[in-house]
This record gives structure tokens, sequence and C-alpha cells, in this order.
């Protein structure tokens, strides 16, 4: 709560505001032993600011960790000065020393253009980063969860890819930088499980799945709260080609552009749909949100997305004209 006192232009006279609550989104009261405290590390990422308001409205306390490299402030500033939130920004390639009971690693650029932007960032991210997040485990006594990816199974011989698959990667092409990375990431839990007892839970289909991110943030969640210490596909079984959905897209947002077809990039999987029998049977999770309205949710994110920019835009100000020396400066 704020009062702040504003001196007028006419001498003498203030005015005041009155006190004000900031409004947040309903949280859940929980009692101290059972409210957590949640790192997140990404969390002002898309995936990571969908768990991270699923967690504080679970009533949880929530620390999201976020360099911005890919990651918007504006995605969780909803949440500032609220009691159980905090922001740190911080790059986990670098060892963080906090107090928690969960962590759930999510940092990572996760499309190509990001990734491909830095690879060697991409590659410290998602090695030392994750080392140094296993490390926090291992000394606060805390679970991880590590968001892998399906770039793991590369451009797959298998269809459908269960956990089981061991993939099939180019190491030296352009993607390699996220798809090996993730590879180390999830060696590196491993190892920690049986050497150092950390309680590791891996996600086998993060970002490559067609499915609305909330179906994935409570698989995330479920998988978390789980005994299962292996990974587990978190995706959409229902395959559909590229051109299906730009035509499906353009179908809901009643456009009449022309579909371009450029060439692909190099590695690009051809194929890609998770098995997710194992999620199903332990977990009792699946995708619930039909694709089309979770597109259309999709536009109309993107659509205020679009608003917000076009009201944000900054325009600069015309330079004044330089004056030739000794030439007197004009006023009006």
């Amino acid at each position: 709560m704020y009062r702040l006192p504003i001196k007028a232009l006419i001498p003498g006279i203030f005015l005041l505001i009155s006190s004000f609550s900031q409004k947040y989104p309903p949280v859940k009261f929980l009692s101290e032993k059972d409210r957590k405290r949640i790192l997140i590390t990404g969390g002002a990422g898309f995936v990571g600011s969908h768990l991270t308001d699923k967690l504080m409205m679970d009533g949880h306390e929530v620390t999201v960790v976020d360099n911005f490299f890919t990651g918007r402030k504006r995605n969780v500033e909803h949440w500032i000065s609220h009691e159980n939130f905090e922001h740190i920004n911080h790059d986990v390639v670098e060892p963080l020393y906090i107090e928690v009971d969960q962590n759930n690693h999510l940092a990572s650029p996760a499309s190509p253009p990001n990734y491909m932007y830095n690879p060697i960032k991409t590659l410290k991210t998602n090695t030392i980063g994750t080392l140094n997040m296993l490390g926090l485990a291992k000394r606060v006594g805390a679970r991880l969860l590590l968001a892998s990816t399906s770039e793991v199974y590369g451009d797959p011989e298998v269809h459908p890819q269960s956990e089981e698959y061991w993939g099939h990667v180019n190491p030296i092409g352009p993607r390699a930088c996220y798809d090996e990375g993730k590879r180390v990431a999830e060696t590196m839990c491993y190892a920690y499980l049986k050497q150092e007892g950390v309680e590791v839970y891996g996600s086998g289909s993060q970002t490559r799945a067609f499915q609305y991110v909330s179906d994935l943030v409570n698989g995330l969640v479920s998988l978390m709260n789980s005994n299962i210490s292996s990974p587990v596909n978190l995706g959409n079984p229902e395959e559909h080609t590229i051109l299906e959905f730009a035509e499906l897209i353009r179908s809901l947002v009643v456009s009449r552009s022309q579909i371009q077809f450029l060439p692909e990039g190099q590695d690009d999987p051809q194929r890609r749909r998770p098995d997710i029998r194992k999620a199903k049977m332990m977990l009792g999770w699946e995708p619930v949100v039909p694709l089309e309205e979770g597109l259309n949710k999709t536009i109309q994110y993107f659509s205020r997305e679009l608003e917000h920019q076009a009201n944000n835009q900054y325009i600069p100000k015309p330079k004044a004209a330089r004056q030739k020396k000794g030439q007197p400066r004009q006023h009006n």
C-alpha cells in the first residue's frame, strides 16, 4: 500500500492520493506446512510465466530467475510486489545461492532462431546452467525438474517416439547447440541421481509438441509432485502437418494471406509425435484442450501483443537543425 503526497503548482496547496492496494490474480491460501518455496529458472519466458501463474495462484512462494535473454519482464509484472513472489535477474551460468523446496529448470532459448543466434550461450545455459541447478538442488535437498525437449530425438527413425528412444541427432549441425545441450543436461541429471541422490524429474517433450500451454503446465506440476525419476513425454500425440496448421490458422483469423513455402532448415525433423502412454499411466495426464480452442486462445494472445506494440511504439522526435558556426540562432 502506498500513500504519496504530491505538491501542486499553486504554493501552499497539497494533494494527497488515497492509499490503494495492488490488484493481483486470485491466490489460494496455503498453510506454512503445505506452502512450498519454488524456483523457476526461465520463469519470464512463455511456458515459465504460465507455470509461475499456476503456482502463485495455488498459493506457493515462487522465485523467478531470468536474465531476459528471451524472456520478458511483462510476462510476470502482474506479480511484482506480491509477498509470495520474487524475481532475480540472474544468468544460470553463474551459481545461485538460495533456499528452495523445488526447482523447475526451464532456462534456455527454445526456438531455432533464438538458440542459433548465440550457440555458445545456448550450450552454456543447458550444460553449465543445468550443472549449477543440480548443485543447488543437492545443496539444499530440493527436487529438480528439467524441462528437456523433443529435439533430443533429432530427426527420428522411430515413430512415434517413446522415452526409451535414444534419438537420431547430428552433433555438428546448426541445431546441435540446443539438441546436444539438452542431451548433456539429461545425462547430468541421470549422473546426479545415481551418484548424489538428487531427485530429478525429466520432461521429454517440452517445446515441439502442439499443445496448449495450460495442458503442459498441468503436466509439469504433476510430474514435479510425482515419484518418477526418469524422462516423461508431455506432448500431444495428435499429428498434423505444418501445412494443415497453416491452413487452419489462416481460416481462424479469416485471412487471405498466401502461404509461402520456404527452404527448410538443415536437420529439420521430418516427423515428430510423442508417445505419451507413460504420462497417461503414471501421471494420469493427457492434453485436454482441443486444437481449435487452443489456437483461438493463441490468436487472441497475439492480437493483444500486436495491439500493445502498436500502442507503445517509440517515435523519435526530429532533431533540431545544426547551426553553422557564426550564424545566430533564430528565436520564435
